[in-house]
């Protein structure tokens, strides 16, 4: 872990701490991306065996039939789906709670009706990575909000799906399971084949082949955002576990070689102790084949006060950002741009990765700039309507029809000007 004094960031957002994974033209991507396009079902079949996604003799291969989430509940452990029913619990009484804060809108005066209708999306796809590591937490954290915003029909897909997913999915109440992954399925969900559907909107993190994928398709179908690779902030003062600290660093360095941990500190001493318990800690880890590397090429920041931690913070926009040090709940609005924010040091991230409630997918590479993570707003639109009393429309037609005048537009006059006839 690099440790380096606030000076060389002050006033110097060029510097690689800042810097962003830039996501690069992938070679053959869009070609395959075009070849699921028109040829459907039999690209996507050629792609899952070419990348060991799938073997499937035909498309009624793509879905987890219901014998096979049988099957996954006997191999899952019951502690396992104890633990995925609380996980569930808490993600939807917290979406349930969101959802409550948003209600439909009309507006009355005068014979006149202008409002808004919230509308839940028809179709979405929740993608699950299924590459190092199963991730039922995933399936949790993108299909209960969807359920909770009201839409039709949630399908959920994995390559190499694992049993504890499948159950994850089947508890959640996922309409259909499939099997499939990387730049065959998005595609496929995007554009829709022989045997698939289109969807209206496509959520969930994946490797850089699903990230270009969603980006690619943006516009033919919605995408929650482009994230990836994670990260994590951790604001820490002196009087802290440095044990703790460091495991909360390893908790994130361990998703893959890219990820990285930061640490925002006060003296080099406390950012060496932190150092030196994760060393100690990477030792017996066994993950500590990909969480060293990550942790290697992370960076801990001396800062002098908790106005510079925040400045530095809200220039790097976390994915996730960890407040641990006295009174921090009074200081959290210093911090404006994270993913979600975790205040003390009884509130460890891996809590909100996992069951606390909040969700899991959110924005990284500066995105926490304009956008927060995944929600039940991200299921749902909001659509205007109105209905005008001859009164309203011939008092609005004389300011439209001037505005249309204005910019040459004589038709919007026209149709403006017969309201007031």
């Amino acid at each position: 872990m690099k440790i380096i004094q606030s000076e060389e960031l002050i006033n110097n957002t060029n510097h690689d701490f800042f810097r962003t994974t830039t996501l690069e033209n992938i070679q053959g991507a869009e070609e395959i991306i075009l070849d699921v396009k028109e040829n459907g079902d039999d690209a996507v079949i050629k792609y899952s065996k070419q990348f060991k996604d799938g073997d499937f003799g035909s498309a009624e291969d793509f879905l987890v039939t219901e014998e096979e989430i049988e099957e996954a509940y006997r191999q899952t452990d019951s502690k396992t789906v104890e633990a995925l029913k609380k996980s569930i619990k808490n993600v939807e009484n917290f979406a349930k709670e969101q959802f409550g804060c948003i209600k439909d809108l009309k507006l009355q005066q005068n014979g006149s009706i202008m409002g808004h209708k919230i509308i839940p999306l028809k179709r979405v796809l929740c993608y699950v990575p299924g590459g190092n590591y199963p991730l039922p937490s995933s399936a949790i954290m993108t299909s209960i909000p969807a359920k909770v915003a009201g839409v039709d029909e949630i399908v959920l897909t994995s390559p190499r799906i694992k049993p504890q997913t499948i159950v994850a999915a089947s508890l959640c109440g996922v309409d259909k399971i499939y099997k499939l992954g990387g730049l065959q399925a998005i595609s496929a969900f995007a554009y829709g084949t022989q045997t698939i559907k289109p969807v209206d909107k496509i959520v969930g993190p994946g490797n850089k082949y699903v990230t270009y994928a969603k980006k690619y398709v943006w516009g033919q179908c919605a995408i929650d955002f482009l994230a990836g690779p994670s990260e994590v902030l951790i604001v820490a003062d002196d009087n802290q576990d440095a044990n703790i600290v460091s495991a909360d660093l390893l908790a994130q360095c361990e998703h893959d070689k890219d990820a990285r941990g930061y640490l925002l500190c006060f003296s080099e001493d406390f950012a060496k102790r932190v150092e030196a318990c994760a060393k100690e800690q990477l030792k017996t880890l066994e993950t500590s084949n990909i969480a060293s590397i990550s942790f290697e090429k992370s960076t801990a920041i001396i800062v002098k006060d908790i106005n510079e931690a925040a400045k530095i913070s809200n220039l790097r926009a976390p994915e996730h950002l960890e407040l641990m040090y006295e009174n921090a709940y009074n200081t959290m609005d210093k911090f404006t741009n994270y993913g979600s924010l975790f205040i003390g040091a009884n509130c460890a991230e891996v809590f909100g990765d996992y069951c606390s409630g909040t969700n899991h997918v959110l924005p990284t590479n500066n995105a926490a700039k304009y956008t927060g993570g995944l929600s039940v707003f991200d299921f749902i639109k909001i659509q205007t309507y109105q209905m005008l009393s001859k009164q309203k429309a011939c008092e609005l037609s004389e300011v439209a029809s001037k505005i249309a005048y204005t910019e040459g537009l004589m038709a919007h006059k026209l149709a403006s000007d017969l309201r007031r006839n």
